[in-house]
């Protein structure tokens, strides 16, 4: 089966390594343009263009594929090279840049086999639950119990198409983005190999999203790490969670912005007296932060420009006492 793959971040690069193990041949892998990275800003390749060039794969990257947008010699470019590729289907996963109508069309034309499967999209929720840029943040944010990957036949909607393969995965009561990310694009490896094999075989069967129970995954903005000190300890620590390894949750002491990493809410009840923000308690075993509802205990940080430590070494250089305040911080203020 001929495959034209569509992805961006490390996310879409492990299903790309998976098609490729399980034996699909890539005919063109589309994938953003190369963005400046690091200290020096240099430009750097996605993972997925590095991956496949590794592997000799043809490599496309157009800025839109809107042939009406600011871009209409790349999308016609694009349009091209699809049309040429004869391929079965297009996996798309974590691509960064929408597919016009022209696109859908184009691959639900008669491939080279006759299969014409269309655009399939590998996507890192149970839909109709989480919709959208951000589905494995905003499912830690919201306390989810469970998340997991749907195969997604794409139509011109939001997310919106027939699911075609689903498996649940359930969320740790301690883990981060990062660490589900990685779990979410192994499982979406394996499931996007099962349903082009399906496929090949006519074993798919299309299932139309349930009308109820949708939620959009809006975009995480840097302007979201700032800590409340309001909200419930219990709020706060899926956020601090949600938003490792980005954009991380921070918090000011003295004018000076801090990171938080890691940080959970304590079990009881909270004290009587204190305000947000205010340092209840300081020892090897965590910083006791009084919240809107709650106490918050802190046991990861990292000062600017410093690393990720632990709260016994971070307190070595950087002394809390009870009684002192933590403020936000504002976005544009917040560690890098």
């Amino acid at each position: 089966m001929r495959v034209i793959f569509a992805g961006t971040p490390d996310f879409a690069r492990v299903a790309l390594e998976r098609l490729h193990a399980a034996g699909f041949e890539i005919a063109l892998v589309l994938t953003q343009p190369d963005r400046p990275a690091g200290r020096g800003m240099k430009l750097q390749a996605s993972a997925v263009k590095q991956f496949a060039q590794a592997q000799g794969m043809p490599v496309a990257q157009p800025r839109s594929l809107r042939l009406d947008g600011r871009y209409p010699e790349d999308a016609a470019a694009a349009r091209e090279a699809i049309v040429a590729a004869r391929a079965d289907a297009m996996v798309v996963a974590a691509y960064g840049l929408i597919l016009p109508q022209w696109v859908l069309d184009a691959m639900g034309a008669a491939s080279a086999s006759g299969l014409g499967l269309g655009c399939l999209n590998i996507h890192a929720s149970l839909l109709p639950r989480w919709r959208g840029a951000a589905p494995i943040h905003r499912a830690i944010e919201a306390g989810d119990a469970a998340t997991g990957v749907t195969i997604m036949q794409m139509d011109a909607g939001l997310d919106t198409g027939d699911m075609l393969l689903v498996e649940r995965l359930p969320i740790g009561e301690a883990e981060t983005t990062g660490e589900l990310h990685d779990r979410l694009a192994e499982l979406g490896g394996r499931l996007i190999v099962e349903a082009l094999e399906l496929a090949a075989c006519g074993g798919l069967r299309p299932v139309p999203q349930p009308t109820e129970g949708v939620s959009y995954a809006h975009k995480i903005e840097k302007a979201e790490a700032s800590i409340d000190w309001s909200l419930p300890a219990a709020v706060i620590a899926r956020r601090v969670r949600a938003f490792n390894p980005f954009p991380g949750a921070s918090f000011a002491l003295a004018g000076e912005p801090v990171k938080l990493w890691a940080a959970h809410a304590e079990a009881g009840p909270a004290p009587a007296a204190g305000t947000p923000g205010q340092v209840l308690a300081v020892g090897a075993g965590g910083i006791r932060v009084m919240t809107g509802e709650g106490v918050l205990v802190l046991t990861e940080l990292q000062r600017a420009g410093g690393k990720r430590l632990g709260v016994a070494d971070f307190l070595r250089g950087f002394p809390l006492e009870a009684g002192q305040v933590l403020d936000g911080v504002a976005p544009q203020s917040v560690v890098g």
